[in-house]
């Protein structure tokens, strides 16, 4: 009967070993997990700021988006402007012309 005990033996030494094994891994296992934890919370940390920059982002380009809009608004009103302006110079260029014209033709009938 000893190999019966000597292979009792060997075979509880094994056990042994694997249960040793088994708690080394889970213990491991348990670190990961909180590592995983700790990570995740860091990334919804992360997430969170993202957003209020792109949250930034958004409002700061819509803020220029307006200022856009009212330049060029601007912009437009004053080439109106400007155009009005040439229409009424060429008016007056015309007029003048016109009255010019009207006194060299009378210049010939000037008495003196």
């Amino acid at each position: 009967m000893p190999d019966r005990d000597d292979d009792f033996e060997a075979r509880l030494t094994t056990l042994e070993r694997e249960v040793a094994r088994l708690r080394a891994q889970t213990v491991l296992i348990g670190s990961d997990a909180a590592v995983a934890r700790v990570d995740a919370a860091a990334a919804r940390m992360l997430t969170a700021g993202a957003d209020r920059d792109v949250a930034e982002v958004r409002a700061e380009l819509q803020a220029q988006a307006q200022a856009l809009n009212a330049v060029r608004e601007t912009q437009v009103e004053r080439t109106r402007e400007v155009r009005e302006g040439f229409a009424q110079q060429a008016i007056g260029m015309d007029e003048i012309t016109a009255l010019l014209t009207k006194l060299a033709e009378q210049g010939g009938n000037r008495p003196g």
